[in-house]
Parts: C-alpha cells; sequence; structure tokens
C-alpha cells in the first residue's frame, strides 16, 4: 500500500463496527511478531517501551530524533499502517507530525497532559493542520489526561472534563479521542455517551474491560501501552528464572525472527 492507502484505511479501521485492537510495539522485532499474526490489521508503537529500550523515562526525555529513528524502523518492517505514540509532540507538534508522516507513519497520539484548554485544542488543531498539508489521510489519536493527573478529582469531574476536551479534539479535526486510565465499564459507557459512538479509544491493562464488552459499548479502539513490553519482559525474567533453577526452555517457544 502507498501511505496514502495506509492512511485511508487505518481511518477506515477507526470507523469499523469491529473494535481496533492494536497491541503496541516498539522495535522491528516486536513489529514483526505482532505484524505476523493473521489477526493483526495495523501497528500501533508505545512512546513509553521505546524509550525504554533506550534508557530513558517516560515523558518526552527521549530526544525526539532517536524516537523518529526507532518509529522508522518499525515502519519499515511492515507493510501494514502505523501509527505512532510521540507524547506531546515534543515541543512542536506540527513539526513533529510533519517528520512522522515523512517516514512513513499515518497515525499518532498526541498528549494533553492536561494543559489549558484553549491550548490543547489548538495543539490537536495544529497537528490535523500539519497532516493535511501533508496531504496524508491521518488518524490523531487526541489523548486527554482527565483521569491519568486528575486524580485529586471525583470520577463525574474527570468524565466531565474528558468530554468536554474530547468532543473539542474531535470539533478540531482529531479521529478519536484517547482517554487512558482504569476505567470500569459504567465509566467507560458514560465516555462513549458524550463523546460519541466509535470515537473513544482507551488502554487495556491487566484486569481491564475486555475487548467484547469494549466493543458492545461502542469504544473505537484499545491499545495496551507499556503493557505489551511488560508481558514479554516478564516471561524472559520468568524463562530466567526457571533456567536458574534447572529448567529448560520451553518447547511451546516461537522462532519469530
Amino acid at each position: 500500500m502507498s501511505i496514502e492507502q495506509k492512511g485511508a484505511e487505518l481511518r477506515r479501521l477507526h470507523d469499523d463496527p469491529a473494535l481496533l485492537q492494536l497491541v503496541n510495539v516498539w522495535d522491528v522485532a516486536s513489529a514483526r511478531a505482532i505484524a505476523d499474526l493473521p489477526q493483526t490489521r495495523a501497528l500501533a508503537t508505545a512512546s513509553h517501551s521505546i524509550a525504554a529500550m533506550y534508557g530513558f523515562e517516560d515523558g518526552e526525555h527521549i530526544p525526539r530524533d532517536l524516537m523518529i529513528e526507532a518509529v522508522a524502523r518499525v515502519v519499515a518492517a511492515t507493510g501494514l499502517p502505523v501509527t505512532a505514540d510521540l507524547e506531546a509532540g515534543y515541543g512542536d507538534a506540527g513539526e513533529t507530525t510533519r517528520r512522522a508522516i515523512g517516514v512513513g507513519v499515518v497515525g499518532m497520539n498526541l498528549e494533553d497532559q492536561l494543559k489549558p484548554f484553549d491550548e490543547s485544542v489548538a495543539a490537536v488543531a495544529t497537528v490535523v493542520g500539519a497532516a493535511e498539508a501533508e496531504g496524508v489521510p491521518f488518524a490523531l489519536n487526541a489523548r486527554t489526561d482527565a483521569f491519568l493527573r486528575g486524580t485529586a478529582r471525583s470520577v463525574d469531574e474527570n468524565v466531565t472534563d474528558a468530554i468536554e476536551r474530547g468532543k473539542a479534539f474531535l470539533d478540531a479535526g482529531a479521529t478519536c479521542v484517547f482517554v487512558p486510565g482504569r476505567l470500569d465499564a459504567e465509566t467507560i459507557g458514560r465516555l462513549v455517551s458524550g463523546i460519541g459512538e466509535r470515537k473513544l479509544s482507551v488502554i487495556g491493562h491487566p484486569g481491564s474491560v475486555p475487548p467484547a464488552e469494549l466493543e458492545r459499548l461502542g469504544v473505537a479502539r484499545v491499545s495496551y501501552g507499556p503493557w505489551s513490553q511488560r508481558v514479554a519482559l516478564t516471561a524472559l525474567a520468568d524463562a530466567a528464572e526457571s533456567l536458574y533453577a534447572g529448567g529448560t526452555l520451553a518447547a511451546s517457544t516461537r522462532i519469530l525472527n
């Protein structure tokens, strides 16, 4: 597919009645392992995982050049559409968007970090404008940290804020609204009702609402952020403990590269 075709396909996947599941990747090996599964329709990178791979803390501590290089390697490793977690845009959301599209990315996450409302909406509009200027269909997963950073507020306050920001993000051209946090089914239902069917994106974590229920509730997309890397590292640590205890490698171990 051309980059235009990939962009159009990623946008379509967000509109499709079926829930879009994105198991996040962080390097070429993880990208190929997930891309080779017949159920995989698109790939998403995880900024936390890429930063950890290079020894950086999450939160834009990794240099933008290094993040874009890592994302470019993932794009080159697969023919599937790739959406990248690019945090809050590394100080220049428009230029970061242009550079990401330049390496073949057709979607991105953009965090609001619970910055002032008008500033957050303007950042979304900047990304949308940059993608339109490049002439590539682009899926912007506009993230609000209403729950992650609103820990001192009530659930009702966070829901109200997330809906207000989410609707404004959609009006500014975002494809969907990402509300990460440990959300139960009731809260997710309230967010879908306020933001819109097939417009909410959530994160999966241990004990989260199952995909089938998310689809029934009208969620557009679920991704897994750093949890996919944590699963892999947990398996590695468990295997090492078994080997140190005198065990052997599991016969079910796959050769994926």
